[in-house]
């Protein structure tokens, strides 16, 4: 551990937030960094708790404890080292992670759990200015061909991991432009883009190869794919959105979360879009967001950046506690109420509210007609109810729907490579994360659905793992969680 008794002496430091008046007037990251010293001392605040729980929390079993303890002691590279031995993009994790880690911290039972994220990002950056980040070239090569679909966090982190023992890799992006959801769905005030470009860049000199403006079932058939490849990697996200079935969804003024986002990340990216998509712009409008989710929150700080006049976020279930229920005990994730950066900025929440229905002149939305809602039980169940006399109409002429992800868009997938479907539009696999069609495997959200980054780097190590087995037809080696295994190396 760093320093034995510096839980008790020292707080808690996060990283610094930029004035809101500042940070609305362009599209730069909204935290500052802690400088190394604080850093360190946060380092220290990490406790001898015998068992470390935070790694137990991270989907990626990363050694926290470790990387801490040389942070406090000023051993950087070698934070650096452990760092890197389980995730393959700490400055992704490091910047958009909710910290589950945290959550499962042993000093967040009576206190506040150590910056173990904002240390993360420390060290990874620490790495990249220092040289430390290298390409993790393979020692030999096996002559093996893999075809990863999609360059999301899990395609990228299988990527890396197959490359890195020999396989010939090639990754296919349907944009034109690295990235997946990273890229598009993120806002930059979350992560600027140069944090994917610069790792790019590292895995192109590992010798991974990109191919970018492909699109896997229509420019190239499914088929044809797995027949010029050894093994394929789906790994396409969760892109099919979730829409509202109610009376008036049809009317102009109404757009997916993920179609606004990628909009603006386009336009900050300095591309020309389409005249047609004006409309998406909040400037001078009432714009309404239905979902109380991260990506609900995205829109809303981007629509205040865009200069709305008025935004409100709009939320199906009541407000969760301030504090844990007794039901949601130490270590699980705490489902409690919490401000985002993008709602500190400005804007206005509403929760138990259901949407009835979107009302429009001239074919364009206007107002929303919505109804308070209560939770009962119901013979051991919960169930909404309408609470009379809560109706209302609110003022909307842009209408963002953040409510959410099913599977993957295509069903190309199934039709071309006869790959089953669960009963939730995902791609089916077993344990092996293999697909029902031979040599084709899947990871992220395609597979589990609408879920984390860190879940989706965990899917791609772990996918990667069991494609190198059935390359070279032998079991598996050692779980990549959470362990400094020969498989895929630093």
């Amino acid at each position: 551990m760093g320093k034995p008794t510096g839980f008790i002496e020292l707080p808690r430091v996060g990283p610094g937030q930029r004035p809101v008046s500042t940070r609305l007037g362009d599209w730069n990251e909204v935290y500052v960094g802690l400088e190394a010293k604080d850093t360190a001392a946060q380092g220290g605040r990490c406790m001898d708790c015998g068992v470390p729980f935070c790694q137990q929390g991270c989907p990626l079993g990363n050694h926290i404890p470790d990387w801490n303890d040389r942070v406090y002691r000023g051993r950087w590279r070698e934070a650096y080292e452990r760092l890197a031995a389980t995730n393959n993009f700490p400055e992704v994790t490091g910047r958009l992670c909710p910290a589950p880690c945290e959550a499962a911290c042993v000093l967040a039972i009576n206190d506040d759990a150590v910056t173990i994220e904002e240390i993360e990002k420390q060290i990874i950056e620490r790495a990249f200015s220092e040289g430390w980040v290298m390409p993790a070239r393979p020692r030999a090569r096996t002559g093996k061909t893999v075809a990863v679909v999609g360059s999301g966090p899990a395609g990228l982190a299988a990527a890396v991991q197959l490359r890195s023992v020999g396989h010939e890799v090639t990754v296919y992006e349907a944009d034109d432009r690295l990235g997946g959801m990273l890229r598009y769905g993120i806002p930059d005030f979350k992560m600027e883009k140069w944090v994917i470009d610069r790792r790019i860049e590292v895995m192109r000199q590992q010798g991974i190869v990109f191919e970018t403006g492909v699109r896997i079932g229509e420019d190239v058939p499914w088929t044809a794919l797995r027949e010029g490849a050894d093994a394929v990697l789906i790994a396409v996200g969760a892109q099919a959105h979730r829409d509202l079935e109610l009376p008036g969804r049809e009317l102009s003024g109404v757009c997916f979360a993920m179609d606004y986002l990628t909009r603006q990340n386009r336009v900050v990216a300095g591309d020309r879009v389409a005249e047609d998509q004006d409309w998406m712009h909040a400037a001078g409008r009432d714009v309404i967001i239905l979902g109380g989710g991260d990506t609900g929150s995205d829109c809303l700080g981007t629509a205040l950046r865009q200069g709305a006049r008025s935004v409100r976020q709009i939320q199906l279930w009541p407000a969760p506690p301030k504090t844990r229920a007794e039901d949601n005990p130490w270590p699980q994730w705490p489902l409690i109420f919490r401000v985002s950066t993008s709602q500190k900025e400005g804007g206005e929440r509403d929760f138990a509210m259901r949407t009835v229905r979107l009302c429009g002149a001239d074919g364009k939305v206007s107002a929303l007609e919505t109804v308070g809602i209560e939770v009962v039980e119901d013979n051991g169940a919960r169930k909404m109810v309408d609470v009379p006399g809560s109706e209302a109409e609110i003022p909307a002429d842009l209408v963002i729907l953040a409510i959410g992800f099913e599977g993957p868009k295509s069903s190309l997938i199934a039709d071309q490579l006869g790959a089953t479907h669960g009963d939730s539009g995902t791609v089916a696999v077993n344990e092996r994360y293999a697909t029902s069609i031979d040599g084709v495997f899947c990871a992220g959200d395609a597979m589990r659905g609408a879920s984390l980054i860190v879940w989706a780097i965990a899917d791609g190590r772990e996918a990667a793992r069991h494609m190198d087995a059935y390359l070279r037809g032998t079991a598996p080696h050692l779980p990549t969680r959470g362990m400094d295994c020969a498989f895929g190396g630093k």
